[in-house]
Protein backbone atom coordinates (compact mmCIF):
# COMPACT_ATOMS: atom_id res chain seq x y z
CA UNK A 1 0.00 0.00 0.00
CA UNK A 2 1.24 3.66 -0.88
CA UNK A 3 2.02 5.87 2.05
CA UNK A 4 0.58 9.32 2.24
CA UNK A 5 3.65 11.19 0.71
CA UNK A 6 3.55 8.57 -2.55
CA UNK A 7 -0.37 9.15 -2.74
CA UNK A 8 0.22 13.06 -2.75
CA UNK A 9 3.45 12.47 -5.25
CA UNK A 10 0.28 10.45 -7.65
CA UNK A 11 -2.13 13.04 -7.06
CA UNK A 12 0.12 16.23 -7.89
CA UNK A 13 1.57 14.18 -11.25
CA UNK A 14 -1.80 14.07 -12.28
CA UNK A 15 -3.28 17.70 -11.45
CA UNK A 16 -0.36 19.54 -12.02
CA UNK A 17 2.10 17.35 -14.36
CA UNK A 18 5.22 17.69 -12.25
CA UNK A 19 6.72 14.22 -11.44
CA UNK A 20 8.08 14.67 -7.77
CA UNK A 21 9.88 11.19 -8.58
CA UNK A 22 12.05 12.87 -10.78
CA UNK A 23 13.32 15.28 -8.00
CA UNK A 24 15.60 14.34 -5.06
CA UNK A 25 13.20 13.10 -2.38
CA UNK A 26 15.24 14.04 0.30
CA UNK A 27 15.07 17.98 -0.45
CA UNK A 28 11.83 18.01 -2.02
CA UNK A 29 9.94 16.25 1.06
CA UNK A 30 11.27 18.52 3.72
CA UNK A 31 10.26 21.48 1.74
CA UNK A 32 6.71 19.98 1.28
CA UNK A 33 6.50 19.02 5.05
CA UNK A 34 7.44 22.83 6.28
CA UNK A 35 4.41 23.76 4.26
CA UNK A 36 1.98 20.97 5.05
CA UNK A 37 3.04 21.39 8.93
CA UNK A 38 2.94 25.48 8.62
CA UNK A 39 -0.73 24.96 7.81
CA UNK A 40 -1.18 22.49 10.80
CA UNK A 41 -1.94 19.74 8.31
CA UNK A 42 -0.99 16.31 9.07
CA UNK A 43 -1.61 14.75 6.10
CA UNK A 44 0.08 15.32 2.61
CA UNK A 45 -2.86 14.25 0.74
CA UNK A 46 -5.12 16.50 2.69
CA UNK A 47 -2.88 19.17 2.54
CA UNK A 48 -2.61 19.09 -1.42
CA UNK A 49 -6.40 19.12 -1.47
CA UNK A 50 -6.24 22.04 0.14
CA UNK A 51 -4.25 23.43 -2.12
CA UNK A 52 -5.75 22.04 -5.05
CA UNK A 53 -8.85 24.01 -3.96
CA UNK A 54 -6.96 27.26 -2.67
CA UNK A 55 -5.34 29.14 -5.37
CA UNK A 56 -2.79 30.78 -3.09
CA UNK A 57 -2.17 27.44 -1.40
CA UNK A 58 -1.68 26.22 -4.38
CA UNK A 59 0.82 29.14 -5.58
CA UNK A 60 2.70 29.16 -2.63
CA UNK A 61 2.88 25.38 -2.81
CA UNK A 62 4.56 25.94 -6.33
CA UNK A 63 6.81 28.68 -5.44
CA UNK A 64 7.78 26.53 -3.13
CA UNK A 65 8.88 23.48 -5.15
CA UNK A 66 10.62 24.94 -7.91
CA UNK A 67 13.87 26.73 -7.06
CA UNK A 68 13.58 31.09 -7.71
CA UNK A 69 17.40 31.90 -6.71
CA UNK A 70 18.40 34.22 -9.52
CA UNK A 71 20.62 37.23 -10.45
CA UNK A 72 22.18 38.75 -13.08
CA UNK A 73 25.11 37.47 -14.52
CA UNK A 74 25.40 34.83 -11.52
CA UNK A 75 28.78 33.84 -11.95
CA UNK A 76 30.87 36.55 -13.96
CA UNK A 77 33.76 34.74 -15.19
CA UNK A 78 31.40 32.09 -17.22
CA UNK A 79 29.58 35.16 -18.88
CA UNK A 80 32.43 36.11 -20.19
CA UNK A 81 33.44 33.05 -21.93
CA UNK A 82 30.08 33.07 -23.20
CA UNK A 83 30.75 36.78 -24.70
CA UNK A 84 33.65 36.34 -25.90
CA UNK A 85 34.08 32.67 -27.40
CA UNK A 86 30.65 31.08 -27.30
CA UNK A 87 28.51 33.85 -28.62
CA UNK A 88 31.94 34.78 -31.31
CA UNK A 89 31.77 30.65 -32.70
CA UNK A 90 28.04 30.60 -32.72
CA UNK A 91 27.26 33.59 -34.96
CA UNK A 92 30.57 32.93 -37.07
CA UNK A 93 28.59 31.90 -40.10
CA UNK A 94 25.10 33.78 -39.02
CA UNK A 95 23.72 37.02 -38.37
CA UNK A 96 20.38 35.18 -36.70
CA UNK A 97 20.89 32.69 -33.36
CA UNK A 98 17.55 31.03 -31.80
CA UNK A 99 18.70 31.19 -27.53
CA UNK A 100 16.40 29.35 -24.87
CA UNK A 101 16.63 30.33 -21.24
CA UNK A 102 15.11 27.28 -19.42
CA UNK A 103 14.13 27.20 -16.22
CA UNK A 104 14.76 31.22 -16.04
CA UNK A 105 13.21 31.72 -12.95
CA UNK A 106 12.30 35.76 -12.41
CA UNK A 107 14.10 36.60 -15.78
CA UNK A 108 17.33 37.56 -14.50
CA UNK A 109 18.87 35.61 -16.87
CA UNK A 110 17.20 35.92 -20.24
CA UNK A 111 17.33 39.95 -19.30
CA UNK A 112 21.46 39.11 -18.90
CA UNK A 113 21.61 37.13 -22.20
CA UNK A 114 19.85 40.46 -23.93
CA UNK A 115 21.61 43.05 -22.59
CA UNK A 116 25.19 41.25 -24.05
CA UNK A 117 23.87 40.76 -26.91
CA UNK A 118 23.06 44.47 -27.48
CA UNK A 119 25.74 45.79 -26.08
CA UNK A 120 28.62 43.39 -27.70
CA UNK A 121 26.66 42.40 -30.80
CA UNK A 122 24.71 45.19 -32.02
CA UNK A 123 24.25 43.66 -35.30
CA UNK A 124 23.25 40.46 -34.51
CA UNK A 125 19.15 39.24 -34.75
CA UNK A 126 18.10 37.53 -31.96
CA UNK A 127 15.40 35.52 -30.23
CA UNK A 128 15.16 34.54 -26.47
CA UNK A 129 12.48 32.14 -25.12
CA UNK A 130 12.41 32.11 -22.11
CA UNK A 131 10.42 28.88 -19.88
CA UNK A 132 9.90 27.70 -16.62
CA UNK A 133 6.97 25.66 -14.50
CA UNK A 134 6.25 28.39 -12.35
CA UNK A 135 3.43 30.40 -13.77
CA UNK A 136 4.29 33.24 -10.93
CA UNK A 137 7.95 33.55 -11.95
CA UNK A 138 7.13 33.93 -15.09
CA UNK A 139 4.65 36.77 -14.58
CA UNK A 140 7.28 38.49 -12.26
CA UNK A 141 9.81 38.24 -15.27
CA UNK A 142 7.39 40.00 -17.69
CA UNK A 143 7.25 42.38 -15.28
CA UNK A 144 10.92 43.00 -15.20
CA UNK A 145 11.22 44.70 -11.85
CA UNK A 146 14.19 44.04 -9.41
CA UNK A 147 15.77 44.77 -5.94
CA UNK A 148 19.21 46.26 -6.18
CA UNK A 149 20.48 43.33 -5.11
CA UNK A 150 19.51 41.01 -7.82
CA UNK A 151 21.93 43.36 -10.03
CA UNK A 152 25.19 42.80 -7.50
CA UNK A 153 26.97 41.50 -10.19
CA UNK A 154 25.84 43.31 -13.03
CA UNK A 155 28.30 45.98 -14.35
CA UNK A 156 27.56 49.71 -13.46
CA UNK A 157 27.78 50.70 -17.40
CA UNK A 158 24.98 48.18 -17.82
CA UNK A 159 22.83 49.07 -15.17
CA UNK A 160 22.67 52.54 -15.60
CA UNK A 161 21.77 51.68 -19.55
CA UNK A 162 18.84 48.94 -19.29
CA UNK A 163 17.17 49.94 -16.27
CA UNK A 164 15.14 53.01 -15.20
CA UNK A 165 15.27 53.14 -11.18
CA UNK A 166 13.54 54.64 -8.02
CA UNK A 167 15.49 54.13 -4.54
CA UNK A 168 16.52 50.20 -4.84
CA UNK A 169 13.93 49.10 -7.36
CA UNK A 170 14.97 48.61 -11.04
CA UNK A 171 13.17 48.13 -14.14
CA UNK A 172 14.22 46.62 -16.97
CA UNK A 173 14.19 48.70 -20.17
CA UNK A 174 11.50 47.64 -23.00
CA UNK A 175 14.19 47.80 -25.38
CA UNK A 176 15.23 44.27 -23.60
CA UNK A 177 12.18 42.81 -22.94
CA UNK A 178 11.00 43.10 -27.29
CA UNK A 179 13.53 40.39 -28.01
CA UNK A 180 11.98 37.88 -24.97
CA UNK A 181 9.34 35.66 -25.38
CA UNK A 182 8.25 33.92 -21.86
CA UNK A 183 6.59 30.79 -21.97
CA UNK A 184 4.81 28.03 -19.15
CA UNK A 185 7.35 24.89 -19.99
CA UNK A 186 8.04 22.03 -18.00
CA UNK A 187 11.13 20.33 -19.07
CA UNK A 188 10.25 16.73 -17.70
CA UNK A 189 7.33 16.39 -19.36
CA UNK A 190 6.75 19.30 -22.37
CA UNK A 191 8.15 18.63 -26.29
CA UNK A 192 11.25 20.81 -26.57
CA UNK A 193 11.98 23.42 -29.12
CA UNK A 194 13.56 22.60 -32.37
CA UNK A 195 16.98 24.64 -34.06
CA UNK A 196 18.15 26.30 -30.52
CA UNK A 197 21.94 27.83 -30.82
CA UNK A 198 21.94 28.28 -27.43
CA UNK A 199 20.63 26.90 -24.14
CA UNK A 200 21.28 28.06 -20.98
CA UNK A 201 20.26 25.89 -18.02
CA UNK A 202 21.58 26.84 -14.64
CA UNK A 203 21.46 25.92 -11.12
CA UNK A 204 18.18 23.78 -11.61
CA UNK A 205 19.51 20.19 -12.67
CA UNK A 206 20.97 20.01 -9.18
CA UNK A 207 17.78 19.47 -8.15
CA UNK A 208 16.63 16.76 -10.26
CA UNK A 209 17.40 12.78 -10.10
CA UNK A 210 20.36 11.32 -12.50
CA UNK A 211 17.22 9.65 -14.53
CA UNK A 212 15.85 12.80 -14.92
CA UNK A 213 18.74 14.87 -15.91
CA UNK A 214 20.07 11.69 -18.57
CA UNK A 215 16.88 12.58 -19.98
CA UNK A 216 16.90 16.48 -20.00
CA UNK A 217 20.27 16.37 -21.56
CA UNK A 218 19.45 13.77 -23.96
CA UNK A 219 16.34 16.32 -24.88
CA UNK A 220 18.34 19.46 -24.93
CA UNK A 221 20.64 17.43 -27.25
CA UNK A 222 18.34 16.91 -29.77
CA UNK A 223 16.55 21.03 -29.07
CA UNK A 224 19.96 22.25 -30.21
CA UNK A 225 21.06 23.19 -33.89
CA UNK A 226 24.29 21.76 -35.47
CA UNK A 227 27.37 22.95 -33.44
CA UNK A 228 24.72 24.72 -31.08
CA UNK A 229 25.89 25.33 -27.49
CA UNK A 230 24.98 23.69 -23.78
CA UNK A 231 25.62 26.48 -20.81
CA UNK A 232 24.78 25.00 -17.72
CA UNK A 233 25.57 26.22 -13.69
CA UNK A 234 29.16 25.68 -11.66
CA UNK A 235 28.21 22.53 -9.93
CA UNK A 236 26.43 21.06 -12.62
CA UNK A 237 29.10 19.38 -14.67
CA UNK A 238 28.30 16.58 -17.41
CA UNK A 239 29.93 13.46 -16.46
CA UNK A 240 30.64 11.59 -19.47
CA UNK A 241 29.33 14.45 -21.91
CA UNK A 242 30.00 12.28 -25.33
CA UNK A 243 26.96 9.88 -23.98
CA UNK A 244 24.84 12.44 -24.49
CA UNK A 245 26.23 13.49 -27.73
CA UNK A 246 28.19 16.53 -26.48
CA UNK A 247 31.78 17.75 -25.76
CA UNK A 248 33.21 20.12 -23.28
CA UNK A 249 34.12 23.68 -25.20
CA UNK A 250 34.81 25.21 -22.07
CA UNK A 251 33.85 24.67 -18.63
CA UNK A 252 30.32 24.49 -18.35
CA UNK A 253 29.74 24.96 -21.97
CA UNK A 254 29.10 22.03 -23.58
CA UNK A 255 28.96 21.50 -27.52
CA UNK A 256 26.73 19.20 -29.51
CA UNK A 257 29.03 16.78 -31.45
Amino acid sequence: MRDDYDLMKQKVHQSLKLNLSLYKEAQMKRRITTLRDKHKFTSYVDYFAACRKDSALLEEFTEKLTINVSEFYRNPNRWDVLQKKIIPELTKNKRKISIWSAACSTGEEPYSLAMMLEEYFPALNYQIRATDFDQAVLTAAKQGIYQERSLKELPAALKKKYFTSQGTIFQVSPSLRKHIRFERHNLLEDSYPKDVDLIVCRNVLIYFTDEAKNTIFQNFNKALAKDGCLFVGSTEQIFNAERYGFYLEDSFFYRKQ
